[in-house]
């Protein structure tokens, strides 16, 4: 399966990503804003459960003044206004907080690296998941139609922009890997223990920091 996904990276993923990255750089920030306001959707609820009542109530007011003053999240004036952003939260890490251990690794066609417990998340999130509920979750909202395709293009946008912000990255880490498997595990691995434990956010949306892949190399 890994095998399979890293050639439908090289040949799909991966040229698109490069496409994508010949976009100016303030487009493709504007971009990436307007996925991170979206994402707040999610974290929220998530924030909630996991009892960061105070986390939850920035993420909404930074959403309010993103979606608003930032024209639906292309800009972040909730930053210039010093409300900074807060951890990324989803239902996976929210059951880790719980006590569910992650269980074993397994790598998912197509979605790549996962765990019994992030799937489980996963799963609930698409449930719990405010932007999907008002799109494709409720047809009224945008139409019948519209509403699958507002969402499916959303999605197919955020794994464009994260592929495009890993490039040189993975590039590198298959380029200094002995073992391109286990380091691709043992990133996984170690972003998501970060996450639950809320020890570095990345300045991307949902890669790695450079310190990150730096440790596996």
């Amino acid at each position: 399966v890994f095998s399979f996904n890293m050639t439908v990276d090289k040949y799909f993923f991966k040229p698109i990503a490069e496409v994508y990255n010949v976009l100016p750089v303030e487009i493709r920030s504007g971009i990436n804003n307007a996925l991170i306001n979206i994402d707040s959707t999610l974290s929220v609820p998530n924030q909630i459960l996991q009892g960061n009542f105070g986390e939850a109530a920035i993420s909404v007011s930074r959403f309010a003044i993103n979606s608003t003053v930032g024209i639906l999240g292309l800009f972040d004036p909730a930053t210039a206004l010093g409300i900074e952003k807060t951890n990324r939260e989803d239902f996976g890490q929210t059951l880790a907080v719980w006590g569910f251990d992650h269980g074993c690794y397994a790598v998912v066609p197509f979605l790549g690296p996962s765990s019994p417990r992030d799937a489980v998340g996963r799963i609930i999130g698409i449930y719990g998941d405010y932007f999907y509920m008002v799109s494709a979750g409720d047809r009224t909202a945008f139409g019948e139609n519209l509403g699958d395709t507002v969402y499916w293009a959303t999605k197919g946008t955020e794994i464009t922009n994260f592929r495009a912000q890993n490039i040189k990255s993975s590039e590198n880490l298959e380029k200094n890997s002995l073992d391109l498997y286990s380091a691709y595990k043992s990133l996984y691995l170690q972003r998501r223990e970060n996450l639950v434990k809320n020890i570095k956010r990345s300045d991307s949306q949902y890669g790695a920091s450079d310190d990150e892949w730096k440790k596996i190399k």
